[in-house]
């Protein structure tokens, strides 16, 4: 078996802690990883000690809301979300930290990871929202289209 690329790694990872989502319609992960050590992780889902969507229903499926608007209508957090406030819940510094994400970040989350002084973001699947492309260029943050090698490093 060939070793993985440090990208290979931290993006299988993103797919592990993907597995912990708690929502309905899309299971994101989301890794911080700093000098090739992973600082920390998040999924998707409601805040803690609220019911889950698995458990309750998906308001935006229960109100017809499109994928990538009105995402101040849903229960849950996003995967970036809550990477970035579990690092700040530990006291743990991402600035100048990569973001591994399943799925390339929303506007909303674009935000955050600018004013976290995140360097990079290298996620797998697309989603469409050019604000959030737009304002990541704008602020001079590498976007990573990933797809797994054929190989390993």
């Amino acid at each position: 078996m060939a070793r993985p690329s440090w990208e290979a790694y931290f993006m299988e990872i993103t797919n592990l802690v993907a597995q912990r989502s708690t929502c309905n319609r899309r299971s994101v992960g989301a890794v911080l990883v700093k000098d090739k050590r992973i600082l920390a992780t998040g999924y998707n889902g409601a805040p803690s000690g609220l019911p889950h969507c698995l458990d309750v229903g998906c308001m935006r499926e229960q109100n017809n809301i499109p994928s990538g608007q009105r995402h101040e209508l849903c229960r849950g957090l996003h995967a970036e979300q809550n990477v970035i406030i579990q690092a700040a819940r530990h006291g743990i510094p991402i600035q100048g930290a990569t973001l591994y994400c399943t799925t390339r970040p929303c506007s909303i989350c674009a935000k955050m990871i600018i004013n976290a002084s995140i360097v990079a973001v290298y996620y797998e699947e697309g989603y469409a929202d050019e604000l959030s492309d737009q304002m990541l260029k704008e602020a001079g943050i590498e976007l990573v289209g990933w797809q797994p090698p054929d190989g390993g490093e």
